[in-house]
């Protein structure tokens, strides 16, 4: 696979023209972003893209994908899902061109710090999806003579997010060099050497191109192995839905948006239902609050209620063992398919 990464735009509009602007309509997409470095990348890219590709099938958005193809129509709906560099996605939705998208932060951080967003153009963040989490950090030498991000001031830093490098710089030169009064450090002046790479950054320092380096890390375990350590963030990145400040189609927007909540929320929550004796409930709802209320319902044997809540996926163990302590019986926890 080429160092660009890939993943998928969905577009809007139902009308294609049978020339080459047909590739790139007024649409809307969804796409995320997933950086890794050489050895893990076709691993975790797979388990990610497959995380978009589930909100998708969650969202009743039915497509079928020809493997030579980038584009592939859906079959139930006025769309298209385009498979383009994932670097791209915040120009398309920030210009207008795609009104939905599914990136990292990272990527629409790098982009606005490249084209500071204005009144038309940029993208507005809906959604934190809850995935693909990752840190953009600074990295030096384990062993090596930098230890403090001001050590690299003057020094040569390669990168893939040249943006938020150049901008992480100037604010750090501006720093140590006793700017005042709104004083701040210019790219024209800083010197700090920001080299551009579009892969295989944490390899720089190892081949003498850099004396540290900005890049993404997921587990450290390649950082590690590269002999790296970070001493500094950054960005902290998810997987984030975006849209455009002008979409082409805002009530499909708004309802492809709106599922895709529904869809996290389901991947986020379980249902607990269990009985109780009423003394008790007090301190049940206590345990079990439920994303807006408990639903109490009675039963016909006296001073005994069910309860059915909502439980966050990741705590439901510790639910369960609170509320059996406290009294509760017939505990039972069910799957979420859906929800709104």
């Amino acid at each position: 696979m080429h160092w660009l990464r890939y993943a998928p735009i969905l577009t809007l509009d139902a009308v294609w023209k049978a020339d080459c602007s047909s590739l790139f309509p007024k649409v809307c997409s969804t796409q995320f972003y997933i950086s890794y470095t050489t050895d893990t990348r076709v691993q975790s890219e797979g388990r990610l893209q497959q995380a978009a590709l589930d909100l998708l099938a969650g969202s009743d958005i039915q497509f079928r994908r020809d493997h030579r193809l980038d584009i592939a129509l859906v079959k139930n709906h006025p769309i298209a899902l385009v498979f383009l560099p994932a670097a791209d996605i915040p120009t398309f939705v920030g210009e207008g061109r795609v009104d939905l998208g599914i990136t990292g932060r990272d990527q629409i951080c790098e982009h606005e710090a490249v084209t500071p967003p204005t009144e038309d153009t940029g993208a507005e963040e809906v959604l934190d999806l809850g995935f693909g989490y990752c840190q953009l950090q600074v990295q030096v030498p384990k062993n090596g003579p930098y230890k403090e991000p001001k050590d690299l001031i003057g020094r040569n830093i390669s990168t893939s997010f040249a943006g938020l490098s150049t901008k992480y710089f100037e604010a750090l030169e501006a720093q140590y060099a006793g700017a005042t009064n709104g004083d701040s450090i210019t790219s024209k002046q800083l010197r700090t050497k920001i080299k551009y790479l579009g892969g295989s950054v944490e390899a720089a320092c190892a081949l003498g191109v850099a004396d540290g380096i900005v890049d993404l890390v997921e587990s450290g375990e390649t950082m590690k192995a590269a002999g790296l350590e970070a001493i500094d963030t950054v960005v902290e990145s998810k997987a984030v839905l975006i849209r455009s400040k002008h979409p082409s189609n805002p009530e499909l927007v708004d309802k492809i948006a709106g599922r895709i909540k529904g869809v996290i929320a389901a991947q986020r929550y379980v249902t607990c239902t269990y009985n109780i004796p009423r003394k008790l409930l007090p301190t049940a709802t206590k345990i079990t609050p439920g994303k807006r209320a408990p639903t109490v319902t009675a039963l016909d044997e006296p001073d005994w209620v069910a309860v059915n809540v909502m439980v966050e996926k990741v705590k439901i163990a510790t639910v369960m063992d609170d509320l059996a302590s406290c009294g509760a019986e017939d505990i039972l926890v069910g799957h979420i398919a859906n929800s709104r």
